[in-house]
């Protein structure tokens, strides 16, 4: 029955002969908000990279690209005779001109300063009201709490109810990694799930620290799970470095498949089920 109530939902949003909202979204955190709350933006910014990294939810047809999140064309925005431009802190500096195109709100998502999971679902909120789709948006976030629940539960069946603190990271190069987590999408994923966090330290603005590959043997006793793609793995994972890693020697190592971790609230479901895949890959042992 999965996304039944949310496809009867969206079939009833908008009352019947009632103009659709004209929405041009300038960040990829509005165009998944939109698109999960059934509305199909008319203009949305960097519509390829938001294929490539975020991918789901998939984006519907007819949206009219308008340009780079940082540098939207103004002219092409004005052109859509938009009804809402929702923007992030990304366009604060242009609110001013966007604001002759039509309304306008901006979201300060991620900030180091508040609990940027908590934020987005508040944005969500305040998007859904603003467009008419409280009722929607409650669906959407009901849905994206039970499957990150039900991920957790098939971790923990898994592992037999005894599942090892986790650490989710970004490789980014031999030399670079971001672990990610307090403030993090992959650390609201983890908690959602009922799973350990393995690390530890002060929120960041983007929920994660930036450090060598090396410091990651701190994590020994955890299950390490890396977002794919890494292009330049062979160069580190056949390093002897990373062969001496606890977590590898352990058989506590895997790859997660590419997932965005700067979305919405639905990132977070979709980061939940990415993380339940690895981690049910791996091989229940070491459990304390």
């Amino acid at each position: 029955m999965k996304h039944l109530l949310l496809a009867a939902l969206m079939l009833v949003a908008a009352p019947a002969g009632a103009e659709p909202p004209r929405v041009v979204a300038l960040s990829w955190e509005g165009l998944e908000m939109l698109t999960d709350l059934g509305v199909t933006p008319v203009g949305g910014a960097d519509l390829a990279g938001y294929a490539t990294w975020v991918v789901q939810p998939a984006l519907p047809a007819g949206i009219t690209d308008i340009g780079l999140r940082t540098e939207p064309d103004l002219e092409s925005i004005a052109a859509l005779a938009p009804t809402l431009i929702v923007g992030s802190d990304q366009q604060a500096d242009l609110q001013a001109a966007l604001e002759q195109a039509g309304p306008v709100v901006i979201y300060d998502f991620f900030d180091a300063g508040h609990d940027n999971p908590a934020a987005l679902r508040a944005g969500f909120r305040d998007l859904a009201a603003r467009l008419g789709r409280a009722d929607r948006a409650e669906a959407v976030l009901a849905e994206v709490d039970a499957r990150v629940a039900a991920a957790g539960e098939r971790v923990r069946a898994h592992f037999g109810g005894q599942v090892p603190p986790v650490v989710v990271t970004r490789l980014l190069s031999p030399t670079s990694v971001r672990v990610y987590g307090a403030n993090s999408m992959p650390h609201a994923a983890l908690e959602g799930m009922g799973l350990t966090d393995a690390t530890s330290g002060p929120a960041s603005e983007w929920g994660f620290a930036l450090e060598p590959p090396e410091g990651l043997a701190r994590f020994g006793s955890a299950i390490l799970l890396n977002i794919e793609p890494f292009a330049e793995g062979a160069a580190l994972f056949d390093s002897p470095l990373w062969q001496a890693m606890p977590f590898v020697q352990a058989g506590r190592f895997g790859q997660v498949r590419p997932v965005w971790t700067y979305g919405g609230p639905s990132s977070v479901a979709h980061l939940a089920e990415a993380i339940a895949e690895a981690l049910v890959a791996l091989p229940p042992v070491g459990a304390p």
